[in-house]
């Protein structure tokens, strides 16, 4: 702390207390305080002593310079350098006035710069689409993490390997809760409300790993794995995240995320064993999730990163859309051409198979270029465990180049079909004869005819 100036966390030990999935009551408990003065610290009507700093420092295992480094001063820099912006020079803003905004009302600090971020990034996407640049090639975070992934063919060498000698050494100390208690921390699985509405929390005060009571087997698995994963692997993922410059905060904390889920998911199948396993199931999903005691999407994800060379599988694209068609998952290493903006072709079975829940469809495709491919669909889904929880139901395409497919039991199990012609996305598809057509095709000039309706949606001038 400087001299003896006030020190007021508020925002911080806000955010603090919901990190750690604490009530005010609970951290009340651990500090040996009123709830009541919790809530004044939070909204800065009362300023952090030195003895309480200390406290929340043993309590929590935290660093004493990191919980008195002053949001106010950070934030009076923040909005300093945002109110430089050619929006504002006609404002009178004293130094002053900015100091205050920032050390009083942090919470107002934080909107204002949430906003002028989002009015940047706005301002930006509509320079980019004025001058023809497409929407994955501006500062997108997802985007971003996507390419990242992409760029290594969704094989992390190094995670896979340091995650299959984990592996080992958690099956012989007899599994990851007891490899987990010899690392000092116990598991419990509790009620959701309990968590606060957290499927997994950490609580570093009585090293603990909460996990919610309501997951099922598989997903109960993934969140230990992916504890063991953020601790044990740490080492690893920041030395794969040093390898690329990201353009913001939120693109490399979206591939962190990735890195971990990927580690933890090569913890519960290692790449030697699933690889043999794969093969001999000849890529029966349902199976193959039967012997690792994982869920059919954790499988056909793991497939896409059979890439190790000298011992790849079958090369995989992964695509995961919602009934509403919006895709949260895209993964590609067989070169197949997903649509960038949405939109993808409505005779693609994943956009049906929700009629079927829970049953895998096979599919033989064809793009307008030639190019052919099988894929496999089937709905999963999230969420319930309890009466009134919703559940989101999803669905899932994994495919691969049609000369691969032999190698598949799907595609063993029937005879050769013909291919269903689909194209990306309408706006790139140039097959006249699609009824199932949403929009015209960019470049094509719709025929204008009165006297005659075709039974396509649109009828183009020849080119």
């Amino acid at each position: 702390m400087a001299g003896t100036r006030p020190l007021y966390l508020g925002p911080r030990l806000r955010r603090l207390r919901r990190e750690l999935g604490l009530t005010q009551q609970t951290m009340a408990d651990d500090l040996g305080i009123s709830p009541s003065y919790i809530a004044l610290l939070e909204r800065n009507q009362r300023p952090v002593t030195a003895d309480l700093l200390l406290r929340l420092a043993r309590t929590y295992r935290l660093d004493v310079s990191d919980l008195a480094s002053e949001d106010g001063e950070n934030y009076a820099r923040r909005i300093a350098d945002v109110l430089r912006d050619p929006i504002f020079s006609d404002i009178d803003l004293p130094s002053l006035e900015v100091s205050d905004l920032a050390t009083s009302f942090p919470g107002v600090s934080e909107a204002l710069l949430r906003l002028h971020g989002a009015y940047t990034r706005e301002q930006q996407a509509l320079a980019e689409r004025s001058a023809g640049v497409g929407e994955a090639d501006g500062q997108d975070p997802v985007a971003e993490a996507q390419r990242f992934l992409a760029a290594r063919r969704n094989y992390i060498d190094l995670l896979d390997r340091r995650a299959e000698d984990l592996a080992a050494q958690i099956d012989t100390e007899g599994g990851m809760t007891r490899y987990l208690a010899k690392k000092g921390v116990r598991v419990r699985f509790l009620p959701p409300d309990v968590l606060v509405d957290a499927l997994r929390r950490f609580d570093r005060h009585n090293q603990q790993l909460l996990i919610a009571d309501t997951l099922r087997a598989e997903s109960r698995a993934f969140q230990l794995a992916l504890h063991i994963a953020y601790s044990s692997l740490r080492t690893e993922i920041g030395q794969v995240l040093r390898e690329e410059a990201f353009t913001s905060k939120t693109a490399e904390t979206l591939v962190r995320r990735g890195l971990a889920a990927y580690a933890a998911a090569a913890l519960l199948m290692p790449y030697d064993r699933f690889a043999r396993t794969v093969e001999s199931r000849r890529y029966d999903v349902e199976a193959i999730a039967g012997v690792f005691g994982t869920s059919f999407e954790q499988v056909a994800h793991r497939l896409t990163t059979l890439q190790r060379p000298g011992h790849e599988g079958v090369p995989f694209f992964f695509l995961r859309v919602d009934e509403a068609g919006n895709v949260s998952k895209r993964l590609d290493g067989a070169g197949f051409p997903f649509a960038a903006h949405g939109g993808g072709c409505p005779l693609w079975t994943v956009h049906k198979v929700f009629r079927r829940p829970g049953e895998v469809t096979t599919q033989w495709l064809e793009l307008p270029d030639g190019q052919r491919f099988f894929s496999i669909a089937r709905t999963v889904s999230a969420g319930g465990g309890s009466h009134g929880r919703g559940r989101t139901l999803r669905a899932i395409a994994l495919g691969c180049a049609a000369e691969e497919a032999p190698r598949l039991v799907y595609a063993q199990a029937e005879e050769q079909r013909p291919p269903t012609p689909i194209g990306v996305t309408c706006r790139l598809c140039h097959r006249a004869e699609c009824e199932a057509r949403s929009a015209p095709p960019i470049g094509r000039e719709i025929l204008a005819d009165d006297y005659r309706r075709p039974s396509q949606p649109y009828a183009f001038a020849e080119s």
